[in-house]
């Protein structure tokens, strides 16, 4: 996204920031303004925010303004971005998660380097684009830290067992390794749907890949017009999946497809989905992978209360100097380090990569050679000097292949879950709408509207 500059700047930069599964936040004005557009439990979302919003999308298709579905369509699919994120930073706050200033400072230093500039420039083209540097700032925070809410969430409620990680590289065995890059568009349905519902979904669905299927409107366009899925504005896409995160039933069909190629509609939990095959890449390992691990002992001297740092380098300078002078390293630890876990080892840290104890103790230790003692050097816990005993070259390519399988799987065991937990925020939220064709008292779940919007003919008409 970064590469396309005919995008709004502000967007292009909040993009910079975002992960793969965060959605994109807007900026939040601060000026005073004419009235309310919705109230979200405790807090308001601002007509002038909304409106902000919704010109920043309709920037951002400025060259391709047929992309865009009705402006009452987009206001709601805005709409219902910013009532999310704003019940995910008032959850981040009860939960105990806040950004400082700082931390938004270095957002801020990390966006301009990432776009090639200092900060001042960054605040001079903000203004340019008629954003604030204090909205600017107010959407980063607000950014880290829903992204901070969906990694104590992943940490609390995913779990990944070595039996499932077991069972996914024997079916990539089996099936390959192939990835595929998919997209897709739903038209939700509500839970409990009534017959005259799920007809009227049938009939959208239809009518969206009669559009695609006659070139009328690629699919891209087709998902930002009709889909009723929170990644609709992204053009429905959905990322690079291994075969483990695609149901079974899809893994056959998308072996047999060629990019571009469309399948659905398919009836799922949330509604119809079209699903389509953009690419595919071979995610097989490359040559043998392999990491340089040492086998050390070292000497810890810490600094207290008791003693300073002045007196602690004094110490662990004569203790070096005894060594040097014949002193056995074993020893000497035994009797003098002040670490206790390695002290009756005689220092000895077993084997461990370089940077397994940090930056200062990795290049201390590569910093000699087998047999050698460091010069004394100091990190949080105190001075150390380090006797590096061996070194070997050991191959990780299996260990690497099953931490890539474990991410791939708790990457999708969090989009789940954290998708249903979003549902859950948003049904249980008071969320009173005032503008717009949503003004009303709303507790609709996320990806479930009332009723599914008006099917495209020939023509899109709406959504």
């Amino acid at each position: 996204m970064k590469s396309k500059l005919s995008r709004p700047f502000a967007a292009l930069l909040a993009a910079a920031l975002l992960s793969t599964t965060a959605a994109p936040v807007w900026a939040q004005s601060t000026q005073p303004l004419d009235r309310i557009a919705a109230v979200v439990d405790e807090d308001v979302i601002l007509q002038s925010e909304l409106d902000r919003a919704v010109n920043n999308v309709v920037s951002q298709y400025a060259n391709q303004p047929g992309q865009l579905p009705p402006q009452e369509v987009l206001q709601r699919q805005v709409m219902e971005r910013l009532i999310l994120v704003k019940l995910q930073v008032a959850r981040a706050a009860s939960t105990g998660i806040h950004v400082n200033d700082e931390e938004v400072n270095n957002a801020v230093a990390s966006v301009a380097q990432q776009n090639n500039m200092s900060v001042d420039v960054l605040r001079q083209r903000l203004a340019a684009d008629g954003i604030s540097f204090t909205d600017f700032r107010a959407t980063l925070r607000d950014e880290i830290t829903v992204q901070r809410l969906r990694q104590s969430f992943a940490q609390s409620r995913i779990q990944v067992s070595e039996g499932e990680v077991d069972a996914a590289l024997s079916s990539q065995s089996q099936t390959g390794r192939t990835q595929y890059h998919l997209a897709h568009i739903l038209v939700g349905l509500p839970d409990g749907a009534t017959a005259e519902q799920i007809a009227t979904g049938q009939t959208k669905i239809a009518g969206v890949k009669n559009l695609i299927d006659k070139g009328e409107m690629d699919f891209n366009a087709a998902a930002v017009r009709y889909s009723d899925s929170p990644n609709a504005l992204e053009g429905g896409d959905l990322g690079w999946r291994s075969v483990d995160e695609i149901p079974t039933a899809f893994v056959e069909t998308l072996k047999t497809m060629s990019p571009g190629q469309v399948i659905g509609p398919i009836r799922g939990a949330s509604g119809f989905q079209l699903l389509k095959l953009v690419e595919t890449r071979d995610s097989s390992q490359g040559p043998q992978q392999t990491v340089t691990e040492y086998h050390a002992r070292h000497i810890l001297v810490r600094i207290s209360p008791t003693q300073d740092a002045a007196a602690a380098k004094a110490k662990i300078d004569t203790l070096r100097a005894r060594i040097e002078g014949g002193a056995d390293f074993v020893e000497v630890a035994k009797a003098s380090s002040e670490d206790p876990n390695s002290r009756g080892e005689g220092g000895d840290l077993g084997w461990f990569p370089a940077d397994a104890y940090g930056p200062e103790f990795g290049q201390a230790v590569e910093g000699v050679k087998d047999g050698q003692i460091s010069q004394a050097f100091r990190t949080d816990a105190g001075w150390h000097i380090v006797q590096r005993v061996e070194s070997r070259q050991t191959d990780v390519t299996n260990q690497n292949q099953r931490a890539q399988v474990r991410e791939t799987i708790g990457r999708r065991k969090l989009e789940d879950e954290y998708n249903r937990f979003l549902a859950e925020m948003r049904g249980e939220a008071y969320v009173n709408v005032r503008t717009g064709e949503g003004a009303a008292t709303d507790g609709t779940p996320v990806n479930a509207p009332a009723q599914p919007a008006a099917a495209p003919t020939t023509e899109p008409s709406g959504s």
